[in-house]
């Protein structure tokens, strides 16, 4: 190795790391929804998102050959049944697509800002290029078919205002009426019971295509909780007096065979609950009642115990793979020779 050649950093390991897991599992899942959708204009989108982390992951893997770093294991086509029958509605696909694509974005954005190397740096902007092109094309083919579910409006501002009374960030008290909600709580609001809505439907294909008894309850689980949360936030809506849109119920199919091994299921699902976690945090960041800030904060609660369980069902399985890490010191000293 050149002596002069630019290490990379900790941030920039742990962002090609997390990347290459993440697109490795989206490789397989999109296999498997290429194979069986069937809408044209949705299967263009769904090419898209494959080519894209196929190329990505492609990235990745010479970074780290290049640097002599482990390839990790992932995610291989030994995790799917690409011809099993259908499992998902196009019209679910298409919406999966348009989601995966904003997490996507987020994800990507991040992982460029804690990039320093140049080519680290260009990897990570030209994905984020992509998945922002994936996130326009898969919006414009929803909303041309009526089917992109929009956040709820609102009537426009006449005029400047400042908040005026500390009574404006309450909202605990069941005793007195509680402010109507701003357009920030809305769109948090909105973006949860979207993102609750994908990870029931979601829960139920992994739970009806999986063949372990242990996998099922995790994914019934799963289901429970985004649709306790959901409930949440749509009466928040309701008591706003605010009509929460709500998507098509048409998402998955009646078959019980095998589509993906349970690695990938639990991984993904572990995936979602990262996400769903993070929405919850900049949610309770943005808004300024204290009710919905308080509700925030104790579903995380609950969604953190739910991750954690699925991650010990992973490591007794040994599915879970380690990020790479720093040295233990301590035992080092303690097993080097001559102790």
């Amino acid at each position: 190795m050149p002596t002069n050649k630019i290490l990379l950093t900790s941030s920039e390991l742990a962002a090609l790391w997390t990347s290459y897991m993440q697109n490795s599992m989206s490789i397989q899942f999109l296999s498997f929804l290429l194979n069986t959708i069937e809408d044209p204009e949705g299967k263009e989108i769904v090419e898209k998102g494959y080519r894209i982390s196929s190329t990505h992951l492609a990235q990745i893997t010479d970074m780290f050959q290049a640097e002599n770093i482990p390839i990790p294991t992932g995610f291989t086509d030994h995790d799917v049944n690409i011809n099993a029958p259908r499992l998902y509605s196009d019209t679910f696909m298409m919406t999966y697509l348009n989601h995966m694509s904003k997490t996507g974005m987020l994800g990507y954005s991040s992982f460029l800002s804690m990039s320093t190397r140049n080519d680290i740096r260009k990897i990570f902007k030209d994905v984020l290029f992509m998945t922002s092109d994936l996130f326009d094309e898969s919006s414009k083919i929803l909303l041309e078919k009526g089917l992109y579910v929009r956040s709820p409006y609102i009537n426009y501002p006449t005029e400047k205002d400042f908040i005026d009374s500390k009574s404006y960030l309450s909202g605990l008290n069941p005793f007195s009426n509680k402010r109507p909600l701003n357009a920030v709580e809305l769109a948090h609001l909105h973006t949860n019971i979207q993102t609750n809505i994908m990870g029931t439907k979601l829960s139920i294909s992994f739970a009806q295509s999986s063949p372990t008894k242990e996998v099922q309850k995790l994914m019934f689980r799963g289901k429970e909780i985004s649709e306790k949360h959901v409930e949440i936030f749509t009466d928040i809506l309701l008591d706003n007096h605010t009509q929460p849109p709500l998507s098509s119920d048409v998402a998955v199919t009646n078959s019980t065979t095998q589509v993906f091994s349970d690695k990938l299921i639990l991984f993904h699902q572990c995936m979602l609950t990262a996400l769903g976690s993070g929405n919850y945090a900049t949610a309770a960041a943005a808004s300024q009642r204290n009710d919905l800030i308080v509700n925030y904060e104790r579903l995380s609660l609950e969604i953190g115990q739910y991750a954690k369980d699925i991650a010990n069902f992973m490591i007794e399985n040994k599915w879970l793979e380690q990020p790479p890490g720093t040295i233990d010191v301590e035992k080092l000293a303690q097993n080097k020779k001559g102790n």
